[in-house]
């Protein structure tokens, strides 16, 4: 039997027509379809309004449990083709192809649509944000899992709708879950395991707001390429309405990895945190800048707000703040520019400070803007040849869980010489978040703590949108 055409995709547009084969009891099949088992194709997904490339990135590979056959509800328009063309892309690739098949409704009641027809019982939300919370909220009521890109929310007045869409997850025994790539990068991954190692860290600093004991920096660029192409992004992603502020945005990462790495699947309470200090700024772009990464002679009537000079888009993709957890200071800082200097990409800095030694992730020239991971001695410890043995003694143990592991000489300590097969890249992240999921799907639930630190990861953020316009810029 040939099977090239399932490698096509299949685009049925049933714009505001009726559906005949409605669901007699969606909650008695929806019910049915939470009792995940692990079987081949017991996962059907269901993509929402897919206006962010990371939606397509959860189909970049596909997976025994997932069935081929993915029902996209959008709007019709640049964001919905984009989208369809990037699984396009996967699926006629010479290495390893995808052979998804993808059911489209574009009218305009698509979320309507959805919520009645629910012909599948995980729901991917990867696009604007300025629904993302209500999708989320009103998908859970209806028993439907939810696999959302960040943020989950954007504006504290929101944040109670997000926080009663977890409890009624737990109610309902169906899985809300947020996609935090940055977790499987391998240098974090790393910084993560040598914190744990005792004699080479010590004990995590607390720190202070001027001398964090973590720091987290991440460098960000609006046009770059993403699987070998230019990056074309909708013009609502540099309105801070539908999109959020760099503060709420790519800072859940950092504060995730921050309660993740300093506290490791423990539960954490949001009356435990503190937003000490916060701030924001705008990236600023030219019309020729806006056209490069849009593809649009003219900016849209909703940025006319953030215009000034008549041309020049003032977007508050920029944020920084420092807060507590358990009187730890914890430091993140999001900074968009328009474009990486020629040969450099995203870049990533992270310091843990430990009381016997930093561990320290750098990516910029020196790096070849690839990250590195560095262990960098303090001053407590004065035989800098038993730290090496120490240090080389610790990394012999990782390389039971990583092998190939090494260390070698570097100016402040040692940089951890890391196998090229670990370096996947954050594209195949979203894989790597998607099989975990999956395997808590299995399991039925998501651990304590995990449920726990997205409630708190989200305050915090929420605390820092609310601080940065009371304090004095």
């Amino acid at each position: 039997m040939n099977l090239k055409p399932l490698f096509a995709i299949l685009i049925l547009i049933v714009a505001g027509c009726a559906n005949s084969q409605e669901n007699e009891n969606p909650s008695d099949e929806t019910t049915q379809m939470n009792n995940f088992t692990g079987a081949s194709g017991e996962v059907k997904l269901m993509t929402l309004d897919p206006g962010h490339f990371h939606a397509a990135l959860v189909q970049k590979f596909m997976y025994d449990q997932v069935d081929s056959v993915v029902h996209v509800y959008a709007p019709e328009g640049e964001d919905l083709q984009m989208h369809l063309n990037r699984i396009e892309s996967f699926n006629n690739r010479e290495d390893n192809p995808t052979h998804w098949v993808q059911e489209v409704y574009t009218g305009p009641d698509f979320f309507e649509k959805m919520m009645e027809e629910q012909p599948g019982n995980v729901v991917v939300l990867s696009g604007n944000n300025a629904k993302k919370t209500e999708y989320i909220k009103t998908s859970v009521e209806a028993g439907l899992n939810v696999l959302a890109d960040k943020p989950m929310v954007i504006k504290p007045s929101d944040y109670p709708a997000l926080k009663s869409a977890l409890a009624t997850a737990q109610e309902k025994g169906v899985l809300l879950y947020d996609i935090m790539t940055e977790r499987y990068e391998i240098s974090t991954m790393l910084q993560k395991a040598l914190s744990q190692q005792a004699s080479v860290f010590g004990e995590l600093e607390k720190g202070t707001p001027d001398d964090p004991a973590i720091s987290k920096i991440s460098v960000h660029h609006f046009f770059k390429y993403v699987s070998g192409s230019p990056l074309i992004r909708p013009a609502w992603f540099f309105d801070t309405e539908q999109q959020g502020e760099g503060i709420v945005d790519v800072s859940t990462h950092l504060v995730d990895l921050i309660l993740w790495e300093c506290f490791p699947e423990e539960v954490i309470d949001t009356a435990n945190t503190e937003v000490v200090s916060a701030r924001r700024w705008p990236t600023k772009l030219t019309p020729s800048q806006f056209n490069k990464v849009t593809n649009l002679e003219e900016y849209p009537d909703y940025l006319q707000k953030d215009i000034e000079d008549d041309s020049v888009l003032n977007t508050y993709s920029n944020g920084e703040f420092v807060f507590t957890v358990r009187g730890v200071h914890g430091k993140v800082s999001v900074i968009w520019n328009f474009e990486a200097p020629e040969g450099a990409m995203d870049t990533h800095y992270s310091m843990m400070r430990g009381s016997l030694a930093n561990l320290v992730i750098r990516q910029d020239e020196p790096q070849n803007y690839k990250p590195a991971l560095y262990v960098e001695p303090t001053a407590a410890v004065t035989d800098q040849g038993d730290f090496e043995q120490k240090l080389k003694a610790a990394l012999d143990e990782l390389n039971e869980e990583y092998p190939g592991l090494s260390m070698k000489k570097a100016d402040k300590g040692w940089e951890v010489e890391i196998p090229e097969e670990y370096k996947v890249g954050h594209e195949a992240h979203f894989s790597q978040v998607t099989e975990k999921y999956l395997q808590y799907l299995k399991e039925g639930e998501l651990p304590e703590w995990e449920m726990a630190n997205m409630i708190a990861k989200y305050y915090i953020t929420m605390q820092a949108y609310e601080k940065s316009r009371t304090e004095v810029q």
